[in-house]
């Protein structure tokens, strides 16, 4: 039995990360920001423990990390999938709307993984699982904050796993494709169907397909695997 902090795991892939470690008999932590109706639904089917937390910001990051910690006792696996979205030209993008993208989506993984990871230094125990995407590899057109962002998560996760792996900490990073999550539903009908033509396997994925692989990641399975981005778009990027 592992103890889990998902972050953003009250939607989406974050939520059925949070499914998954609790039907494997997990205790699990996640956190929320504005989804408070989404997160108790999940508490109640699942028993995992929520936290609301603005991720953008070092102080929520550090009082919910305390607070999960107070009922796990202490944290063996954090997951990053904590995110938003943003489409659009670039020179349509505000300079605060480029900063709330690169806040949350790259500088909130730096923020929890500061605030958990001297608990794991101290126990030479840990693995910690980011979320990037198939366009923090190859970019979007119409997705330059997400992308950059998310192509920031990939070095960092890599950067990360040379520096502890020494402690016996893991760090691998989780690019999935077009998924059908609440996230991606501003993508257009078209796009999607654009996006599946182009895809080998001809179809967008679904969350579970992601959240199985970040579980994998996180087992004793895949005790000597760390650095690794781990594709899980359906052959979209090769």
């Amino acid at each position: 039995m592992k103890n889990v902090l998902v972050t953003g795991g009250s939607r989406g892939i974050g939520a059925e990360t949070v499914r998954q470690f609790a039907a494997a008999g997990d205790r699990v932590a996640f956190t929320f920001h504005r989804s408070e109706t989404a997160a108790d639904e999940l508490r109640r089917e699942t028993g995992a423990f929520p936290v609301r937390c603005d991720v953008k910001h070092s102080d929520s990051v550090k009082i919910a990390v305390d607070k999960a910690v107070s009922v796990l006792g202490h944290i063996d696996v954090l997951v990053c999938s904590a995110g938003i979205a943003d489409f659009g030209l670039v020179t349509d993008i505000t300079e605060s709307r480029w900063e709330e993208v690169i806040d949350t989506d790259l500088n909130g993984v730096f923020y929890c993984v500061r605030h958990v990871l001297p608990a794991m230094i101290s126990r030479k125990s840990g693995c910690i699982i980011t979320l990037g995407s198939m366009w923090g590899q190859t970019g979007a057109s119409c997705e330059a904050a997400y992308s950059a962002a998310k192509a920031g998560v990939i070095g960092f996760t890599k950067a990360l796993a040379k520096e502890v792996g020494p402690s016996g900490i893991r760090v691998n990073c989780v690019s999935p494709g077009m998924i059908d999550t609440e996230m991606n539903s501003a993508v257009s009908d078209e796009a999607k169907e654009a996006i599946a033509g182009d895809t080998p396997l001809c179809r967008t994925g679904r969350p579970e397909e992601v959240a199985s692989v970040i579980r994998f990641l996180a087992s004793d399975d895949a005790g000597f695997i760390t650095g690794q981005v781990t594709a899980v778009n359906g052959g979209f990027v090769i």
